[in-house]
Formats: C-alpha cells, sequence, structure tokens
C-alpha cells in the first residue's frame, strides 16, 4: 500500500512539473556589456539545480577523499579490538576443551592486543573487564597447568584492574575474582586460605549457591563439620540436592560432629542443635546413643534419644534399610534397663507388646530375649533366644544371641549346653 502512494504521489509530482514547465512563458535577461543574454525560466531552473547538484556532490567527494586517512585508522583500530575478543573467545574455547597452555597464550594474546589499543591512544569502553577476564582466563590455565606462581601473577592484575574499575561493575567482577581464588585454593586443599577469602565476600554473595557449595566444600576439608552441616542444611532446604544426596549428606556431617564430640556435655549441645527430623535419622540417632553410652552417659539419657525411632522402627513393611535397622537395633540393645531402672516395666512391657504384634520378626525376638536378660527373666529370655538364632540373618547377632544363651546355660549350671551354645557362637563367621 505504501509503495502504491509513492508511485501516485511521483507521478502526479512529474505531471504538475511537466504541465508548469511547458505553460511556463518566462524568461531570465542577463546583461553582460556589451552583451545580452535571454534565457526561458525554464532553462535557468535546470542550470541552476545542476550547479548546485554539482558543488554538493563536490563537497561531499572532497569530504569523503579527506576523511580516508581517519577512516582507515579507525578501521586498523577496530580490526585489533576484534583481534583482542577473538583471541578472548579462543582462550574460552580452549580451556574448555582442555588445551590449557593454548588457552593461556590466547589470553595473553588478548591482554597484548588490548595494550596496543591502549598505546595508540585508543581507550574501549570496557577495556577494564576485558582486561580483567583476560587474566582470569590466563589464571584458570595455569591453575590447571600446576603453574601457581603464573596464576598468582594474573590474579593480582585481575584484582588490580578490579580496584579500577567504575562501582557496578568492580562488585560484580570483584565477587566473581574471588569466588574463583576461594575455588583454587580448595583445588589446592587450601581450606583455611579459601574459607579466608569467602569471609571477605559481602554476606548476600555469601549466601549464593556457588558460594555456599565452596564454603561447605572447604569447612569439610578443613575439619568443622559444625559449620559444614549449617551450611548444607541451608543447601538442602534450597533443593540444592536432591533429597537422597541431602540426607546423605547431612546424616554424614552429623555423625562426624558427633565424633568430634569429647564429653557429654558437648554432645547434649549437639543434640540440642540438632532439629526434630535430624533426631530421626536412624543413624544420628544410634551414633548419638552409643557416643552417649562412651562417654559415660547414662542408658536413660541415651533411651530417651531413641524412643522416637521405636516405632518406626517396627513398620511393617520396613521404612529403613537393613544397615539401619542393624544400627538402631544394636543401640537400643546397649542401652536396655536392668531391673532396677525407673523405666523397667515400661521398657518390658513396650517390647513384649512389639514382638507379640510380630512374632515372626527375629529382631525383635532376639531385643525381647536380650532386655528379659538384662531384666533377669531367665527362662522366657532362653526361649526368645532359641527362636531369635534360628532366624536371624546378622552373623553379629547370631554371635551375639549364640553367646547369650551359653551365658544363660551357665546360669543355669548346664556345662554342655553352654559348651554347645559357645562352640555355635564360635562358628559364625565374622561380617
Amino acid at each position: 500500500m505504501r509503495v502504491a502512494l509513492w508511485l501516485i504521489t511521483l507521478f502526479a509530482l512529474a505531471a504538475a512539473g511537466a504541465w508548469l514547465a511547458g505553460n511556463n512563458q518566462g524568461t531570465v535577461t542577463l546583461f553582460l556589456f556589451p552583451h545580452r543574454i535571454d534565457l526561458s525560466l525554464n532553462l535557468t531552473f535546470l542550470v541552476v539545480f545542476s550547479v548546485v547538484l554539482l558543488v554538493i556532490l563536490a563537497q561531499r567527494a572532497l569530504g569523503a577523499f579527506l576523511a580516508l586517512p581517519k577512516r582507515a585508522q579507525r578501521w586498523r583500530l577496530q580490526q585489533k579490538e576484534r583481534a583482542s575478543h577473538a583471541a578472548l573467545l579462543d582462550s574460552m574455547g580452549h580451556l574448555m576443551a582442555g588445551r590449557f597452555l593454548r588457552a593461556r597464550k590466547a589470553a595473553e594474546q588478548t591482554l597484548a592486543k588490548e595494550a596496543l589499543l591502549h598505546n595508540a591512544g585508543v581507550t574501549l569502553d570496557h577495556a577494564l573487564p576485558l582486561r580483567t577476564l583476560a587474566h582470569i582466563m590466563a589464571a584458570e590455565a595455569s591453575h590447571a597447568l600446576q603453574d601457581k606462581g603464573r596464576r598468582q601473577h594474573h590474579l593480582d592484575q585481575a584484582l588490580a584492574q578490579v580496584q579500577a574499575s567504575p562501582g557496578a561493575e568492580r562488585q560484580s567482577l570483584l565477587e566473581g575474582t574471588q569466588l574463583r581464588a576461594a575455588r583454587w585454593l580448595l583445588d589446592d586443599r587450601d581450606a583455611t586460605g579459601s574459607l579466608e577469602r569467602l569471609r571477605a565476600l559481602p554476606p548476600a554473595v555469601g549466601r549464593r549457591m556457588a558460594a555456599m557449595r565452596l564454603q561447605l566444600k572447604a569447612a569439610r576439608l578443613a575439619g568443622q563439620p559444625a559449620q559444614a552441616l549449617e551450611i548444607a542444611t541451608l543447601l538442602a532446604k534450597h533443593r540444592a540436592f536432591s533429597a537422597e544426596a541431602a540426607d546423605s549428606l547431612v546424616t554424614r556431617l552429623i555423625l562426624e560432629l558427633i565424633g568430634q564430640t569429647h564429653d557429654l556435655e558437648a554432645l547434649q549441645k549437639v543434640w540440642k542443635r540438632l532439629s526434630p527430623s535430624q533426631r530421626l535419622m536412624p543413624f544420628v540417632a544410634a551414633e548419638a546413643a552409643q557416643r552417649c553410652l562412651q562417654l559415660g552417659g547414662s542408658d536413660a539419657t541415651a533411651r530417651l534419644w531413641l524412643q522416637d525411632l521405636w516405632i518406626p522402627m517396627q513398620a511393617s513393611p520396613p521404612v529403613w534399610s537393613e544397615a539401619q535397622q542393624l544400627r538402631v537395633l544394636l543401640a537400643f540393645e546397649a542401652c536396655l534397663p536392668g531391673g532396677d531402672a525407673e523405666d523397667a516395666l515400661v521398657w518390658l512391657s513396650r517390647v513384649e507388646s512389639a514382638q507379640q504384634a510380630q512374632p515372626r520378626s527375629a529382631h525383635l525376638q532376639y531385643l525381647a530375649g536380650m532386655l528379659c536378660q538384662r531384666q533377669r527373666l531367665w527362662g522366657k529370655a532362653q526361649s526368645l533366644l532359641t527362636q531369635a538364632v534360628k532366624n536371624l540373618q546378622t552373623p553379629s547377632l547370631q554371635r551375639k544371641a549364640w553367646m547369650a544363651l551359653a551365658e544363660l546355660a551357665e546360669q543355669r549350671q548346664d556345662p554342655v549346653q553352654a559348651a554347645a551354645a559357645w562352640k555355635q557362637a564360635a562358628k559364625v563367621s565374622p561380617d
């Protein structure tokens, strides 16, 4: 539609011009003494228009001719700028492809080409970020080549360029450079240096996923499970890991933290710091209870920490793995109450009810038998352990069951049965 309107307008102007020129009888007279020149008005317009057009074209041609040196210089500078950018892209490509020596060489070429531009009096708007990224690429390649001297040199140069950058740009470059440096130190197994660089970052940066992942690795390497646990909990809350990986990681960190406690008071502080969901983790509660007993804590305290696991332990089908069930069972066995304990009858009733509800469960038979032995109910203990030892699949539990039966036989002064039980215990192969 627009093209049609332009054509219509052009034809209208052409028709109007032809009509005016055909009916124009005017003349222009030039008096050049002693001559007189008469020209038609149409010819005069044509001559004036041609002269003006020639002057304009000549002026433009002269301007373009005079501007050729500047344009040539600008073209050469553009070529150098493009070459520096291409060298930086080559450095990134070589780095991703594992050609670290070529990557460092390309990054240094970027710096050299930018220096030529600067010496020629050309200052790029993005010169500082360009130099910073080139130094970071060279440092990254040097780190991969285990050249710590060159890496530190380029890192120092990158930080110097960052300090000269403007406000918003400076902050972004500084954060990225510090995170890179922290990761390099972590690869060097320098956890202390890595943590120092990460602590120097602003709090908002420290809460980013990348920074928290580095903090987690550095804290674990530095042997600081408390800090690592706090960071891992935050990462799990923000779904940085899958649910299975998060549970496994948190469990390992808690176990490390419990293993580093050397007195009962410190262990109780660790237990209080755990969340309710963490206290329900089978390995965590079992390790805490057994550590409590190792540090001289009371059986009642250990049972208190384990009592929330009693119901899920009886679940059918099981909600735990075999390893988890075994670990919790051993923890319960270690803190079973004796006959003089205040909660002896409570636990006896609880265990017997669970065993009667699942009469074929070898684990519950074993636990009930050991509890009866602890509370000196010899006959019931003999019956339950005899049933359990036939169905137990775990060698360590089988050995303990046979040893308990041997002790019960000795208690009855039955040396034949005791010897047979001790012999069966000796036959059980180790785990």
